[in-house]
């Protein structure tokens, strides 16, 4: 599956101690992230990133295209609800996004955990069958 990884500052080192437990099932699908936390996520696992620009410059923004591409199958944005984002309109577009297309989004550390689990038992395989679908429309 393919996962993006999204953190504001002050939820960066949760993100990263989540990549961290996490990291024998992220391994296995293909990673997206903002900026500096896939850099910082990639310098604490070794998990190969596709890191786009940073949120606040259009980072959240690319993540969202690929959500409009139906090319994400899952969004785990850990947000900061206590400290104004200067990039806020693009962080409810991207909500809006995985609302409008489906897809996941866990937004703390709690939600992530129920979806890094269920991923690892195989209850998001509907995303696949999704996809199957949508590749034989083509």
């Amino acid at each position: 599956m393919k996962i993006a990884l999204i953190a504001h500052d002050k939820k960066k080192n949760d993100m990263i101690n989540f990549t961290v437990a996490y990291a024998p099932i992220l391994k296995d699908h293909t990673l997206f992230a903002t900026g500096t936390t896939g850099f910082k996520i990639n310098e604490a696992t070794g998990l190969d990133i596709k890191r786009f620009q940073s949120g606040p410059l259009g980072g959240d923004q690319q993540i969202g295209a690929l959500i409009a591409e139906n090319d994400l199958d899952l969004v785990l944005f850990f947000r900061d609800p206590l400290t104004a984002q200067p990039h806020e309109p693009d962080v409810s577009a991207l909500m809006r996004l995985c609302d409008v297309y489906q897809i996941p989004l866990a937004t703390n550390l709690a939600s992530a955990e129920l979806f890094i689990r269920s991923l690892e038992r195989g209850d998001l395989d509907w995303r696949k069958i999704i996809d199957e679908r949508e590749s034989k429309k083509k």
